[in-house]
C-alpha cells in the first residue's frame, strides 16, 4: 500500500510539473499566433473551442447532474466574463506589447491581488508572513523592471494589470463557490469556459474583423484549446487528488521560469541577470504567500 501511494504520488507530481510547462507555454504560443489573427480572436477560440471539448464530459450516462440556481447561474456568468472575456483577453492584448515572460512574470504576482481582495471581501486578515512575501515580491518587482521600459511596454502593462485585476475576481468569487461545495470542479470549470470564451468570439469579431486563417494560426489556437485548456485542466484536478494545494502552487509557481526558457529558444527573448534575479525573489514571495495561506486553511 504504501508502494501504491508513493507511486501515485511520483505521478502527481509529473503531472503538475507538465502542467506548469503547458501554461508556461501558452504565452509563447499566443506571441506566435498574434503574428496572423488577433488577440481576442485567438483567446475567444480557444476558451470556447475548450468548452465543447469538455461539454461531452457534463452530460455522461449515470452521472449525477448538479442543480444550479440562478444566484449560482449568475456567479458562473461572472467568473466568465472576470476570467476568461476581461481577463484572458486582456492578457492576449497585452502580449502584443510584451515580451512573452515578462507577461507571464506579471501573472505570477495574481496571488497578491487576490490575497488584498480577500481582506476586503471575504474578511481575511493576512498573517506576518503573507505580508512578508508580499514586500519581497514588490522587491522582485522592482529588480525586473529597474533597467526601464522599452516603447510600448507601459502600455503592456496596464493591460496586463487591467487582467489581473479580472483574475482577482475571478479567484475570489470561485473561492466563493469552491468553500462551501457549491458545484463540482467540471461543471465549475466548463460553464464559465462556454460564457467567457462565446462573449469575448462577439466582442473580438466587430473589433478584429473576420480572421484570415493560416495553417500555423489554426495549429496554435486549438493546440491551446485542447492542450493548454482542456488537457491541461484535467491533469491539474487529477494532480491534486495526491498533492496539497502548497505543493501544487509552488510547482505552478514554475511557469515564469518555464515561460523564460521557452521564450528563449523559440522567441529568442533574451533576459539580463538583474532580471532573473527580480524573477526568483518574486517567486519566493509568492510561495511565502501561498504557504501561509494553506496552513491556515488546513
Amino acid at each position: 500500500m504504501k508502494n501504491s501511494a508513493e507511486a501515485q504520488r511520483i505521478i502527481a507530481i509529473g503531472e503538475a510539473v507538465l502542467t506548469a510547462a503547458i501554461w508556461a507555454s501558452s504565452f509563447v504560443l499566443v506571441k506566435t499566433g498574434l503574428q496572423d489573427v488577433g488577440p481576442l480572436t485567438i483567446a475567444g477560440f480557444r476558451y470556447f473551442l475548450a468548452f465543447l471539448v469538455l461539454t461531452p464530459f457534463l452530460f455522461r450516462p449515470n452521472t449525477p447532474r448538479p442543480t444550479i440556481t440562478k444566484k449560482l447561474w449568475g456567479r458562473l456568468f461572472l467568473i466568465g466574463v472576470s476570467a476568461y472575456t476581461i481577463g484572458n483577453g486582456a492578457l492576449f492584448w497585452g502580449l502584443k506589447f510584451l515580451p512573452a515572460t515578462t507577461v507571464s512574470f506579471l501573472m505570477s504576482l495574481s496571488p497578491l491581488t487576490i490575497l488584498f481582495a480577500s481582506i476586503f471581501w471575504l474578511r481575511e486578515l493576512p498573517t506576518k508572513w503573507q505580508v512578508a512575501g508580499v514586500l519581497i515580491s514588490i522587491a522582485g518587482s522592482v529588480l525586473f523592471f529597474s533597467s526601464g521600459l522599452q516603447l510600448g511596454e507601459p502600455t503592456g502593462i496596464l493591460i496586463v494589470f487591467l487582467a489581473l485585476i479580472a483574475f482577482m475576481f475571478f479567484g475570489i468569487l470561485g473561492r466563493e463557490i469552491t468553500r462551501v461545495r457549491q458545484l463540482d470542479t467540471l461543471t465549475l470549470t466548463a460553464v464559465p469556459l462556454g460564457i467567457g470564451g462565446g462573449l469575448l468570439f462577439i466582442v473580438a469579431l466587430p473589433l478584429e474583423g473576420i480572421p484570415i486563417l493560416t495553417a500555423q494560426s489554426l495549429g496554435v489556437m486549438f493546440w491551446l484549446a485542447v492542450v493548454n485548456t482542456a488537457l491541461a485542466y484535467i491533469l491539474y484536478n487529477h494532480s491534486l487528488q495526491n498533492l496539497t494545494a502548497l505543493e501544487m502552487n509552488m510547482l505552478l509557481n514554475l511557469s515564469p521560469l518555464v515561460t523564460a526558457v521557452l521564450a528563449w529558444w523559440i522567441l529568442e527573448e533574451r533576459l539580463s541577470l538583474t532580471k532573473i534575479i527580480g524573477m526568483l525573489i518574486v517567486v519566493i514571495g509568492v510561495g511565502f504567500v501561498q504557504w501561509e495561506s494553506n496552513q491556515q486553511n488546513n
